[in-house]
């Protein structure tokens, strides 16, 4: 009869083979770089076959390595799975959600609420990062992402169509320099979006400015932040006009904390999108199908206010009629 595979052993190599360093698998294991060398050295034996190419520098998978390697991710990821619903069944079932800075708290947090109240018995985590995940290795159970939606092996589905405008606070409207046309944002602070993942074909400053017809305002100056999040932040506080994202302003101009003070919009690449992601062999389980129905709900919900030039005009009124008074 066959040995059965030691799986300390399997262990082992699975974190050695994903970090190709035994020093790190022996790190993350808590047990010295030696025992983790002794463990792939009897499953190299056990197997009858080489699993890594050592030198004095590096360790490389063979092609059988790299066979085993695959294998023995996919079988440890689907006990860690089994393991997390066995746990739910005895405890409050959890959620993990992994999205950017700005869509948590900008779209998805604020109605969080929602989801929780059709499913007051599991427990939602947010992990907000930017950062890709494993969904065999991180517990992250869905994700929202931003980009290009080419994500293999994933179940990928669209969710925002993004058009681009600039934003700024109701009070901007009625200050020495009220906003009535592009050229007046001469004499406001512009709020730039400078963040790492920003493509060269999304709409900045210079491309709306060019396309409004205003090319003389300097595109260049203002304040910049690294966060849709923090630039919005800062519109919503007075400090200058920002270009917002119409999925992360809807709310704001709903309650018109912000207000569109000009019409032109510009349309995000039609390559660029916010994703809702998940492992394609969970797309069944209740939870997933539960937060992914939800989420395409509050999408058809969401909105965005075209409140240009309504802010503007409702000043210029009061005005008049401030001036009428003080004559009268």
């Amino acid at each position: 009869m066959t040995r059965p595979v030691n799986l300390a052993a399997l262990r082992g190599f699975e974190a050695a083979a994903r970090h190709l360093s035994f020093t790190r698998a022996a790190a993350e294991l808590n047990v010295t770089p030696a025992a983790v060398s002794h463990a792939i050295r009897e499953l190299e034996l056990d197997l009858k076959v080489r699993l890594f190419e050592r030198s004095s520098r590096v360790v490389r998978l063979t092609p059988a390595g790299e066979t085993l390697s695959r294998a023995v991710a996919e079988g440890l990821g689907t006990i860690g799975r089994a393991v997390q619903r066995l746990q739910a069944v005895h405890g409050r079932p959890k959620l993990m959600v992994t999205t950017s800075p700005s869509l948590a708290a900008k779209w998805l947090v604020p109605r969080l609420d929602g989801f929780l109240a059709q499913h007051p018995e599991v427990d939602v985590r947010i992990d907000v990062s930017q950062r890709l995940v494993d969904f065999s290795e991180d517990g992250v159970d869905i994700a929202i992402r931003f980009g290009t939606g080419d994500y293999p092996g994933l179940v990928v589905e669209r969710l925002f169509e993004e058009s681009v405008f600039p934003v700024c606070s109701p009070n901007l409207l009625k200050s020495r320099h009220p906003l009535k046309e592009p050229r007046d944002l001469t004499h406001h602070t512009l709020i730039h979006i400078d963040w790492d993942a920003q493509w060269a074909t999304w709409p900045n400053w210079a491309m709306w400015l060019r396309a409004a017809g205003a090319p003389e305002v300097d595109a260049t100056r203002g304040l910049h932040l690294s966060q849709t999040s923090l630039a919005l932040q800062a519109a919503l506080d007075g400090h200058g006009v920002a270009l917002g994202d119409s999925t992360l302003v809807a709310d704001d101009l709903a309650a018109r904390r912000l207000v569109r003070p000009f019409s032109m919009a510009l349309k995000g690449p039609a390559q660029f999108a916010y994703h809702l992601v998940h492992a394609a062999q969970r797309a069944e389980e209740p939870l997933i199908k539960a937060f992914r129905r939800w989420v395409l709900e509050e999408v058809a919900r969401t909105g965005v206010a075209d409140n240009a030039g309504l802010d503007a005009l409702t000043a210029r009124r009061n005005a008049r009629r401030r001036r009428r008074a003080a004559s009268g």
